[in-house]
């Protein structure tokens, strides 16, 4: 018997946590944590329902923390087991772990200065040292490179092309003819992005758990030269800065692509430009260190001194001393800080001191979860909340379209679409209720398929 629970990703699209039981053998695909609202972000301190020590193996999709950001608390609740992921997920997570960490210790630490924990001493979920530790027991495997765990057990990691490192999982069970294949789309990127390569095709597979995180739109037919272009330029002429809160990992990376195109294009004025993120600066060294995972034209590009994330257009703000000092810097000026949700990071300092000015314009890049400030600002909030205070919004705020690292809902059918025959089942997870929904509507509609969208701890039998 083969079993799938879904603890993570469903009516959300954090905390991705799937169990998979078969041969008497635990695996768990991805291992995130939950983020956004307050009473998703709780289930962070709830104890796994299965005890941890009987989970013999994790293999996770790719680095983004809603994800990965769970594995040091599951090593620190007993687990044991092996964990995978494919070279470049292995290292961005030896940055991105130590980093949650470190976030926790100051959550942690801010409840204890002002007394707002009901805890005392209000504690971290995990320290940047068992974040450290954590990332170092991930075991770095090639695409199609498969692994074995037993009992029948072999996994599969190929191209998503979401972020560096991402991977659809292909997960077999069962010998012989009696072998079954359930895939796990991970988070799907765009087809024709740059960077990165198109997700790679299914094949075979019997059960598919695909993402839904835009399962009910469309990225806008604009170009996206075209929108930061026009945003960009109407920001210079307003004279004041333009603040991207962008995620460390991806869509720095992808917007530093674009910008740096568009300058030496002559499409854009040139102005002081920083990357105002430790990560995102780790993060674009590591890209850098795997041309290999690069799509064709990119991966030339990194042969020459064109690359546009060798930085030479960007300013990097490493330390604290050179974050303050932008502060200082009048005029028109581009700041590209994490965290990409405004949920954290130095972009706060920012946009506290900017927020209240007509000539800021702060844009908007990716996917904004209900319940965090950049969801708010999105939603056109006269006031946000930052470091207690709450902080007047007289800025012009902006959304880049289809600028996502994620799918829209034709390219998640068009990925469905390369199932070799109609699966027995599709499981529609890591999106909010629209989308999901919309999205196995859309399954049903013009694929034929069968299809669930799981609740939460929902057990399901597949085989």
């Amino acid at each position: 018997m083969v079993t799938i629970e879904f603890l993570g990703a469903v009516g959300t699209v954090t905390g991705s946590k799937f169990l998979v039981e078969a041969g008497g053998r635990r695996l768990l695909v991805d291992c995130g944590l939950y983020q956004g609202l307050r009473e998703l972000r709780l289930r962070n301190w709830d104890r796994l329902p299965v005890d941890p020590a009987s989970i013999d193996w994790v293999v996770l999709t790719h680095a983004h923390i809603d994800h990965t950001g769970y594995l040091p608390r599951l090593l620190k609740d007993g687990f044991k087991g092996r964990v995978d992921a494919t070279r470049a997920t292995a290292d961005l997570l030896k940055v991105l772990l130590p980093d949650s960490g470190h976030l926790q210790e100051e959550e942690a630490a801010y409840h204890n200065k002002r007394g707002t924990s009901k805890h005392k001493p209000a504690l971290p979920l995990y320290t940047a040292e068992e974040g450290l530790e954590a990332a170092e027991r991930v075991v770095g495997i090639g695409y199609r490179e498969p692994v074995e765990l037993g009992s029948g057990i072999r996994v599969t990691f190929k191209r998503a092309g979401h972020i560096l490192g991402s991977a659809i999982v292909t997960v077999e069970f069962g010998d012989g003819r009696a072998r079954r294949r359930l895939v796990f789309s991970g988070d799907l990127g765009r087809y024709g992005a740059p960077i990165l390569p198109d997700p790679m095709p299914i094949e075979e597979a019997e059960y598919i758990v695909v993402e839904s995180t835009y399962g009910d739109r469309r990225h806008a037919p604009e170009p996206i030269p075209a929108q930061l272009e026009r945003i960009v330029g109407e920001a210079v002429k307003r004279d004041g800065a333009l603040i991207v809160p962008a995620f460390a990992l991806g869509r720095t990376q992808e917007l530093m692509y674009h910008l740096s195109g568009l300058e030496k294009a002559g499409r854009l004025p040139r102005l002081p430009a920083y990357v105002d993120s430790p990560m995102a600066i780790e993060a674009t060294e590591i890209y850098c260190a795997h041309p290999e995972d690069f799509e064709g034209d990119m991966r030339a590009m990194t042969m020459t001194r064109n690359c546009p994330l060798h930085c030479g257009d960007f300013r990097l703000a490493r330390s604290p001393a050179e974050s303050r000092a932008i502060n200082d810097v009048k005029g028109p000026v581009l700041i590209i800080s994490a965290s990409g949700m405004v949920t954290g990071g130095r972009v706060l300092h920012h946009l506290r001191q900017r927020l209240p000015d007509p000539r800021t314009t702060v844009l908007l890049v990716g996917y904004q979860a209900i319940g965090t400030r950049g969801r708010r600002l999105q939603e056109g909030a006269k006031f946000v909340r930052i470091f207690g205070e709450d902080v007047p919004v007289r800025a012009h705020v902006e959304t880049v379209h289809g600028l996502s690292a994620h799918a829209d809902a034709d390219g998640l059918l068009r990925w469905l679409g390369t199932a070799a025959r109609r699966p027995t089942r599709a499981f529609v997870v890591h999106g909010d209720s629209g989308p999901a929904e919309a999205l196995a509507g859309r399954i049903r509609e013009e694929l034929g398929w069968e299809v669930v969208v799981p609740g939460y701890r929902d057990r399901i039998t597949i085989d």
